[in-house]
């Protein structure tokens, strides 16, 4: 985030916020003045429910938005529960009882036991698929490469369902195969990735996703 400060020539101001304490009771008290909402990585389901519930928040009062893997996740959960009415809606990592799981295993992952042949780790091609996307204008290119370090994948399965309601896939694994980026076409700015660009940002040369975000953010205090 301070390299896209860099790059726009602002000082970021951190506001950390524990996702275990986000309720939906503290939620606008917690949120209302910052100008940019990211949700990072992890592992686990541990303050998950906070972390949809930031998305939604971003979503709805169209506040500049960026989920890291597990944040994009969470934002493809909160989408699918609130704007395809699937109230159960999650990743079968985080709930075995769920009857859409959104993020899932890909189907040859499945029965594979020892954890490290389940991740996709390292570097893989990305395919950005419209010039009219959040995507394009930070790289401004198709083609790209970002790095990896997750197990769970978007579910293919509910693709359609959840395009048809407005989710736009703006990047995809070069056989489409792979959903790597997805967002909202009427927002401000509101991008979600499976990768992790962080690995790729250095202060000299900011990450395009990370310039992209705070030049958002700077419009969205400047409104």
């Amino acid at each position: 985030l301070k390299h896209g400060g860099i790059t726009c020539r602002a000082k970021v101001e951190l506001d950390w916020i524990d996702s275990e304490e986000l309720t939906e009771k503290n939620l606008d008290q917690q949120l209302h003045n910052v100008d940019g909402i990211l949700v990072p990585g992890g592992f686990g389901n541990r303050g998950t429910e906070g972390m949809i519930l930031a998305a939604q928040y971003a979503r709805v009062h169209k506040i500049p938005y960026l989920g890291i893997c597990l944040g994009m996740q969470m934002a493809v959960v909160e989408y699918a529960r609130h704007m395809c009415g699937w109230a159960d809606a999650h990743s079968s990592e985080l709930s075995q009882s769920t009857t859409h799981p959104v993020i899932d295993l890909m189907p040859d992952q499945r029965g594979v036991t020892a954890k490290g042949g389940t991740m996709r780790l390292g570097a893989y091609p990305c395919h950005i698929t419209g010039e009219d996307t959040f995507a394009y204008r930070a790289y401004g290119q198709e083609e790209i490469s970002e790095r990896h370090r997750h197990r769970y994948e978007f579910n293919n399965d509910y693709r359609q369902a959840l395009t048809q309601a407005g989710l736009v896939l703006s990047g995809l694994s070069p056989d489409g195969r792979l959903v790597e980026m997805v967002e909202l076409p009427n927002h401000p700015w509101f991008v979600g990735v499976q990768f992790h660009p962080e690995f790729k940002s250095r202060p000299n040369r900011p990450h395009p996703l990370f310039h992209g975000f705070i030049e958002a953010a700077l419009s969205h205090a400047e409104e």
